[in-house]
């Protein structure tokens, strides 16, 4: 994969006349088209990228222990991988769709191994590296790679993902590589190939440089997060040692709930881990202040709002402050829904969050907590002795007047304010 020349061109940054509107807006008018879109903060400066290393096909067990002994010197590998959906029939089940590893690609300083994993059916030499606690594994949206590895062995034991990184800074709108590589190091990244067929060999020299880049910008990426962000880069290290918190809790974080929460707690309860209802609370505030990672902590305030637990409001509202865009999300949706008023006079700044996510979470916890505009009255049509009807179309000065004969001030945000103002009247 080749990215093209790279470009001046800067982030996407909020234009001067409309940030100031929206920071303007009165705390009880608000509308969700003057919330910008995009990431609002400052960018750190434009990272440089290494040179092109050595790239290596690897498709021989030989060259593959090979591999494993070099990778075993590293402390950091960027890992990507490229499968394919394969449509599969049992017996037990009609159909249904797998995914096929088809490429690994694992790069360090210097140099990147392409690894034809549909030709090497044994992996277990990179089974040693990727398993090995002192080494550090980076992926950009870990969640896909690490289970088709997993399929095939590869068991990873520490790893950041850098995506999920990406999003607790910037949003989930702009944590994609290619919208990282746009910001850290203003190039545009190619992904013409992302859907094309892995499966095909031999695999032609410019599909196999195609892969080989992923993992290469990845191991790039984090050193620009290191350098800027390493705070946060840290929260979102993952080992296969678990944050400790009640059992209960525990597949709520990590996605392997399966039943409600209320099932859950009549189950802890049966089985004797819960007695009485404060014990709910009081493992929920230990979870608080045991977990760091960000997403896990979104998990918990999320079964924090669905129990109901308006209890610990008191230990969610610094969370609006936390350094994670995941984070004050979360903590304002589970404030709103559990319809905690007082929260307002804090939840109120971050409509002006520079993160987008955070913006949108906080004027819907608002309107969840009784702050609705109400809708502006409609006139109606007037109907002739000919059986013909006109309509009225409002101007600044008719709407100032309908506005004051009903007691109120006229909505400026509205659609017809906004066509006035394109047209200049």
């Amino acid at each position: 994969m080749e990215e093209n020349a790279p470009t001046n061109i800067e982030p996407a940054k909020a234009e001067p006349a409309k940030a100031k509107h929206v920071q303007s807006v009165h705390a009880d008018a608000y509308d969700l088209d003057l919330l910008l879109s995009g990431f609002l903060g400052e960018t750190p400066p434009v990272g440089q990228l290494p040179p092109k290393g050595e790239r290596q096909w690897v498709d021989r067990p030989e060259q593959l222990f090979h591999v494993a002994t070099v990778l075993k010197q590293a402390s950091l590998i960027a890992i990507d991988a490229e499968f394919t959906q394969v449509r599969s029939r049992t017996q037990a089940e009609s159909g249904s769709s797998v995914p096929r590893l088809s490429l690994l690609q694992l790069a360090i300083a210097n140099r990147c191994f392409v690894v034809d994993t549909l030709r090497l059916h044994d992996l277990s030499p990179l089974a040693t590296v990727v398993g090995d606690p002192s080494v550090a594994v980076l992926l950009h949206g870990a969640g896909a790679d690490l289970r088709v590895m997993a399929e095939r062995g590869l068991e990873v034991a520490h790893y950041y993902d850098l995506e999920a990184t990406s999003r607790s800074i910037f949003g989930q709108h702009e944590s994609s590589l290619a919208a990282m590589l746009q910001r850290a190091f203003h190039i545009r990244l190619d992904k013409s190939l992302q859907r094309t067929d892995w499966t095909r060999r031999p695999l032609p020299p410019a599909m196999i440089a195609y892969a080989a880049r992923d993992a290469e910008v990845t191991l790039a990426l984090h050193s620009w997060l290191d350098q800027h962000y390493h705070d946060i880069l840290a929260l979102h290290e993952n080992t296969l040692v678990l944050e400790p918190v009640a059992s209960w809790i525990e597949p709520f974080l990590y996605g392997t709930a399966q039943n409600s929460p209320e099932q859950a707690i009549a189950d802890a309860k049966a089985k004797g881990f819960l007695r009485e209802k404060v014990q709910i609370y009081e493992d929920c505030r230990a979870a608080l202040v045991t977990l760091s990672h960000p997403l896990r902590r979104s998990r918990l305030l999320r079964l924090i709002a669905d129990l109901s637990l308006t209890k610990l409001a008191p230990d969610l509202e610094p969370l609006l402050q936390a350094p994670t865009s995941d984070e004050r999300a979360a903590s304002v949706r589970a404030l709103g829904r559990l319809g905690i008023k007082t929260a307002k006079t804090a939840i109120y700044p971050l409509l002006h969050d520079p993160v987008q996510d955070v913006r949108k979470a906080a004027q819907t916890a608002l309107r969840n907590l009784g702050e609705k505009e109400l809708p502006q009255p409609r006139v109606p049509p007037q109907r002739s002795s000919d059986g013909t009807r006109s309509w009225i179309v409002e101007t600044a000065e008719t709407a100032e007047t309908a506005a004051a004969a009903n007691g109120s001030m006229p909505d400026e945000n509205d659609w017809k304010a906004r066509l006035r103002s394109m047209m200049r009247e």
